[in-house]
């Protein structure tokens, strides 16, 4: 049920029977609807200041003139004020056939088959291999995982790229100090810890003896050309690091259709700078071989350092020619933060450059801001690092103190904790626009009272509860017993869901459904509080048991498509 289209169905009806001669009127009427700031004045207005120039008329009596025309049996009012018409749903009939709309296909509200046939490629988290998981990483891994589900829910065919930073002298370097100085049952045991300080050792050897470096280089170009050994030992410490990361992701729950990463595409590079030389876009500078992007604004794209070496944007050239062929995305979206602005600039102009023509359109950088801790940036080189496995655990450690507090007898508390801790965490990092920073805090993020995941949580375990309290044997609902001002309020909410999931997707925003989650949870507890839900008028109860219903489907909706889970008991 589009309550939004059938206005604007009859806004066109209305402008039809007012103006039957008019010329170049706006196609999409739906587009120009506003929700009023003020419920007082309607539940959706049509401006008509667009209509001015093609009618040569005022807004004001333009309004007057459609809402002269009539309305229909589910609007119960057309008001003019001003150069707006302002729209009245009937309430009962409105309480009426949402609810039965959105009750027929519960866990669907809000799905479409808007992607049909089409593919997404979605590159996100992209951690390092041989380094720890840490908050940094948050904001890419929940932000790209979210996408993936609105995506999905949008139907479309979704791949999920997980780019793996696998590539460099650096792990010739740990080659050379594992066969050095280390050991495998120590490394197997210590994992990404045991690999770091391996390299933190090469680096203050290598200080007294630059050789070391040689060494290092050495044991990376043997990666290069295939050398059994060095092979090995490079995959042995990718799946040491996988192994520490994957635990994360389980408890994320956040899942990977493909891990390939900077050296599967290391082959595949010689294809890029041919077609680049031979479309005369390969440039010298210095030894080094560029693109030149000065005509566009942009510093030069470097492509082969003096040595012959590849870099990242070669690679990036090659991963997304790749992925084209292999999945023939509509759309490739990289979740990066915005200190990668030019380097995706450079990326798409040198990809459309070459004749791709896709990448201009199809190819984005879903970009976002930075993460601080308690007003602390997070900074390697000096410290101030906070691993995202030791955040996610002190989180489960602290909602299990609250949920002890608040809910002394509940059973399973440890994964009602697990579930409000981890909650709490992607919630505070998906509550705002993605390009906004992040200034992580415990005291907001736990907080069962604000604008927070557990709130939210606790909005659906509140629906929960009432569902369960409820008569089995109801009669059918009276919805004018939902004509009040917070069901009605409600109601208009979970209406428009639909049309803040299909916006995220659309902006690549998933705050869109956060704040849409947030809000119902809002009206819901509003209602609660103003409303006896299980009421001695069995038919009213009925109706409002009815809206509960879709109220906790829905947030647990939203809830999950941002990557939280819904608690049935707090």
């Amino acid at each position: 049920m589009d309550m939004k289209q059938r206005i604007a169905d009859l806004v066109g009806d209305m402008l039809r029977a007012a103006f039957p001669d008019a010329q170049g009127l706006p196609d999409d009427l739906a587009a120009l609807l506003e929700v009023p700031p003020d419920p007082a004045l309607g539940d959706y207005a049509f401006p008509c200041f667009k209509l001015s120039k093609a009618l040569r008329m005022g807004p004001p009596m333009i309004a007057q003139k459609l809402a002269a025309g009539g309305g229909r049996p589910d609007i119960a009012r057309v008001e003019c004020v001003g150069g707006y018409l302002n729209f009245f749903f009937n309430r009962e009939n409105f309480a009426k056939e949402l609810l039965s709309a959105l009750l027929a296909a519960p866990e669907q509200w809000g799905a479409s088959e808007a992607g049909k046939g089409k593919t997404v490629c979605l590159d996100y988290s992209s951690i390092n291999i041989a380094k720890r998981f840490h908050l940094g990483h948050l904001s890419t891994t929940v932000i790209g995982n979210s996408l993936k589900r609105i995506y999905d829910f949008q139907g479309w065919h979704t791949v999920s790229i997980n780019h793996l930073g696998d590539w460099g002298t650096q792990f010739g370097k740990m080659i050379c100090a594992y066969k050095k100085w280390g050991d495998r049952q120590a490394v197997e045991q210590g994992g990404v810890d045991e690999m770091t300080r391996l390299y933190v050792r090469f680096g203050e050897e290598a200080a007294k003896d630059p050789a070391l470096e040689d060494e290092g280089r050495a044991w990376f170009k043997k990666i290069e050309e295939g050398d059994p050994e060095a092979l090995e030992i490079f995959q042995w410490f990718k799946d040491v690091t996988l192994k520490d990361a994957l635990r994360v992701y389980d408890v994320l729950d956040v899942h990977f259709d493909s891990y390939a990463g900077e050296s599967f595409y290391a082959d595949k590079t010689g294809r890029v700078v041919r077609e680049l030389e031979e479309k005369g876009l390969l440039k010298d500078s210095d030894g080094a071989k560029i693109v030149d992007l000065e005509a566009y604004g942009m510093p030069p794209c470097l492509i082969l350092k003096s040595d012959g070496a590849t870099l990242y944007h070669t690679r990036d050239i090659a991963a997304a020619i790749y992925r084209k062929e292999t999945y023939q995305f509509d759309q490739c979206l990289y979740v990066v933060a915005y200190q990668q602005d030019l380097h995706f600039k450079q990326l798409f102009k040198v990809l459309e450059l070459m004749g791709y023509d896709w990448a201009k359109d199809q190819c984005k950088h879903v970009s976002f801001g930075m993460v601080s801790y308690e007003g602390q940036a997070m900074a390697t080189r000096k410290g101030h690092v906070v691993l995202l496995d030791e955040l996610l655990t002190r989180a489960q450690e602290k909602a299990l103190d609250i949920i002890n507090e608040k809910s002394p007898n509940l059973e399973n508390k440890e994964e009602a904790a697990r579930q409000v801790g981890v909650g709490a965490v992607v919630y505070a990092t998906l509550q705002n626009n993605r390009i906004k920073d992040i200034d992580f805090w415990w005291d907001r993020a736990l907080n069962f009272d604000g604008e927070t995941g557990p709130y939210v949580q606790y909005t659906h375990a509140r629906c929960c509860s009432v569902l369960r309290k409820a008569p089995a044997d109801l009669p059918a609902p009276d919805y004018g017993a939902l004509t009040d001002d917070e069901s009605q309020a409600l109601l208009r909410l979970l209406s428009r869901f639909p049309e803040a999931v299909a916006e995220a997707a659309l902006r690549n925003e998933p705050s869109i459904v956060t704040r849409a989650t947030t809000d119902i949870a809002k009206a819901y507890n509003k209602f609660y509080y103003e409303h006896r839900i299980l009421d001695d008028n069995a038919a009213a109860t009925a109706a409002r048991i009815a809206l509960t219903s879709a109220c906790r489907q829905v947030i647990k909706t939203g809830l999950y498509l941002i990557g939280v889970h819904a608690p049935e008991r707090m």
